[in-house]
């Protein structure tokens, strides 16, 4: 592994777990086991450095979603795959990071905000088109609106104020709150079908 990608690597990994600020380049150099000078060779400052470690993250993130049961092949299949996914994306990421990021570093938050407007939002779009037409969420509902409030959903978790991370689990608000989404939009035959599939999948 080269010395650019494996600092990515350890700056990926540290400010996941401790948050982005409080994680120095110091700190950085010495998990990754280089000088402060290697980092400065190949980032000019640590903005640079958090915007390509975000960068990176996102792109692991697109990946992982294309690992996941294709929307295609099975929507039941896709929410499960989906819960899977976001257990073990929040397991170890510090809850403070998207808010540092949106507080902080703009041009990340820039990135996320195109990531989520673009990638995510469109996932969540033809999910929501593609299971209407099956039968699994109510007809009624409109595609639009539903998933932009999605989208918000996903992001109120990471305010401090209303979800103070003292009191309450990443992946245990992620996860009820997608069950809630889930069971707001289902038809009767959409909740026995994923139901079905969880009890399957423990």
């Amino acid at each position: 592994m080269e010395a650019r990608d494996k600092i990515i690597e350890i700056a990926k990994d540290q400010f996941m777990r401790f948050g982005v600020r409080s994680v120095t380049m110091d700190d950085i150099a010495r998990q990754a086991g280089v000088s402060k000078k290697t980092i400065y060779h190949e980032f000019a400052d640590k903005n640079q450095l958090v915007y390509d470690t975000f960068s990176s993250a996102l792109e692991e993130d697109i990946i992982r979603m294309e690992d996941l049961p294709k929307i295609k092949d099975g929507i039941i299949e896709h929410l499960v795959g989906l819960t899977h996914f976001i257990r073990k994306r929040f397991a170890d990421m510090n809850p403070l990071v998207m808010n540092e990021i949106q507080r902080y570093f703009p041009q990340c938050w820039r990135l996320f905000e195109d990531f989520k407007h673009g990638h995510i939002l469109k996932e969540i779009t033809e999910l929501l088109e593609k299971g209407k037409e099956e039968g699994f969420f109510r007809p009624e509902i409109n595609t639009e609106i539903i998933a932009l409030m999605r989208l918000e959903q996903m992001m109120v978790i990471f305010d401090p104020i209303k979800f103070p991370p003292s009191k309450y689990n990443q992946v245990e608000l992620q996860l009820q709150i997608f069950e809630h989404f889930l069971h707001g939009i289902f038809t009767d035959k959409g909740r026995e079908a994923y139901l079905n599939q969880k009890e399957k999948a423990v």
